[in-house]
């Protein structure tokens, strides 16, 4: 299980900061419409892996667009980066992938599992350090990365430890009510909750979190 909590040197920043730092800013809140498969992605975690079901799932989907590149559908065309890029919830995972220059390989991968930070999870973060990151793709690389997890995971197979793009580790849990990354493997020691999951995409199958993975110290 990764255990390193926020550090000074490369903490990230509000959203809004990370998204003028590299691509501009935007409003997820007004730019996403609820969507009908939300109310069909209310079914808890266990219940999902249970049954196999191959639907997002999750409290948040219904911040997903109904319809156009941003939706469900529209995301299922594209591969990872792309799709995320038209996501409204994913502005600052997208600006934060283009600064590390991530987004033809992110593209360019098989079948693998993002565990992809909205926006309010990077706003959550302090945003003063966010240039210092920026300015050091290594680390931005690693901490991107660290997000990706090897191999195309169903829900019923999210849960445990899995191996990172970083070539480092991350323990999933599950519980009834959801998917969890514990929070010393978080950069602001606040569990991570998956909160729209098994989202497909060409290449990827994502699962939305509401904090910011750390990779471990090293």
């Amino acid at each position: 299980m990764t255990r390193l909590r926020v550090r000074s040197g490369w903490a990230l920043p509000a959203v809004c900061g990370l998204v003028l730092a590299v691509a501009g800013c935007a409003t997820p809140e007004s730019s996403a419409s609820p969507s009908p498969a939300g109310a069909e992605a209310a079914a808890t975690p266990a219940a999902t892996a249970e049954a196999g079901s191959d639907r997002p799932f999750g409290t948040d989907c219904s911040a997903v667009p109904a319809t156009g590149e941003g939706s469900f559908a529209g995301m299922a065309d594209d591969r990872v980066a792309t799709a995320g890029s038209h996501n409204p919830g994913m502005t600052a995972w997208t600006a934060a992938v283009g600064a590390a220059h991530l987004g033809a390989s992110f593209d360019a991968q098989e079948d693998v599992t993002v565990l992809a930070p909205v926006d309010a999870a990077f706003a959550a973060v302090p945003r003063d350090s966010m240039r210092t990151l920026i300015a050091d793709t290594p680390r931005l690389t690693a901490v991107l990365t660290h997000h990706v997890l090897q191999g195309r995971l169903a829900p019923e197979q999210l849960a445990g430890t899995h191996t990172t793009l970083n070539n480092d580790q991350v323990t999933i849990e599950v519980s009834p009510e959801a998917f969890t990354v514990a929070a010393e493997g978080t950069a602001m020691g606040t569990a991570a909750r998956v909160i729209c999951g098994n989202v497909q995409t060409v290449n990827a199958t994502v699962y939305l979190i509401d904090q910011v993975l750390a990779p471990p110290a090293g």
